[in-house]
């Protein structure tokens, strides 16, 4: 089981040579997710050779161009490539009117369903969960309602001691409790102790998304202790006054909510073009929160 981010677009609101909108592709145990899907976001799941079909979830952040304007042209592709099974996505309530409006328009018939979860920006909850995954929503705080988005990796089971068990001479059927960690008591009155017979479960993952958003520290309990967290770094310190002005973070404030939400390491990402390079961005941060990179187009990270 893997659990990945890759960069589909890191930089904001204007695109350039080096740098897309927003967007990234998550694969958390073999569910895909896409969040956000700013222009060209389809050139970039085939530039950086992403499953495109296998996409089942999408998260819109928020209804800024840079985070949506790709998502028509995805799904018109995704149409077009025969896909036939349905996919859910999740954003401002506003967000179905305009995608099905541009379709109709088009004269557009998907063949596939489409399923809008709508979140108002407002809320921290849980939007959608399997047996091996969770996705929660929370708050962020920008010019518009925006959503962060915090993917978690459920309490994995243990692992069996295979060895130990078949010498032990045990039902096969204790095999499910013992590995959810539950002691068994036999007929005879003996219990099974799961311990002696299962190794340790590798640790849960978590990964948090915080798009657009000014510097704001009450994000810091949805995000605590996360595995990894991206941080919208769109200007530097000395763009502080502009930062404020359009509810964006700069560099070393990102790094500050990852340092008090005591994040495993922090990615920024959301760049201005005015910045061909992220070296000062990095440098800013460093000097705040150790374990911190500045994300490129085409970056996979593991949590």
């Amino acid at each position: 089981m893997s659990f990945e981010i890759r960069i589909l677009g890191s930089g904001a609101a204007l695109p350039t040579s080096l740098r897309n909108p927003t967007s990234q592709y998550v694969q958390c145990n073999d569910r895909h997710i896409l969040i956000d899907c700013g222009e060209g976001t389809q050139v970039q799941l085939r530039k950086y050779h992403a499953h495109i079909q296998k996409i089942n979830h999408i998260l819109i952040s928020h209804l800024h161009g840079d985070h949506f304007f790709g998502l028509v042209g995805l799904l018109s592709s995704l149409h077009l490539l025969g896909r036939d099974k349905g996919l859910t996505i999740y954003g401002p309530q506003e967000l179905e009117q305009i995608i099905r409006l541009q379709l109709e328009v088009g004269g557009a018939k998907l063949g596939f369903e489409l399923n809008f979860v709508p979140l108002n920006g407002n809320e921290h909850k849980l939007i959608f969960e399997d047996k091996l995954i969770e996705i929660w929503t929370f708050p962020l705080r920008h010019r518009v309602p925006t959503n962060g988005f915090v993917i978690r990796e459920k309490i994995k089971e243990r692992k069996l001691n295979a060895e130990r068990f078949q010498e032990a001479g045990l039902s096969l059927t204790l095999i499910p409790k013992l590995k959810q960690g539950l002691d068994v008591v036999l007929d005879s009155g003996e219990t099974i102790c799961y311990e002696e017979y299962t190794y340790p479960q590798k640790p849960s993952k978590s990964y948090a998304y915080c798009s657009d958003t000014i510097f704001d520290e009450r994000i810091v309990e949805y995000i605590r202790e996360v595995d990894l967290l991206y941080h919208e770094a769109t200007f530097l310190n000395d763009k502080l006054d502009r930062a404020k002005q359009t509810f964006h973070s700069t560099a070393e404030q990102a790094a500050t909510i990852a340092k008090e939400a005591r994040v495993g390491k922090l990615l920024l990402g959301h760049l201005s073009a005015r910045y061909e390079t992220g070296e000062k961005h990095l440098e800013e941060a460093s000097g705040v929160f150790e374990n911190v990179v500045v994300v490129e187009d085409g970056d996979v990270y593991n949590v």
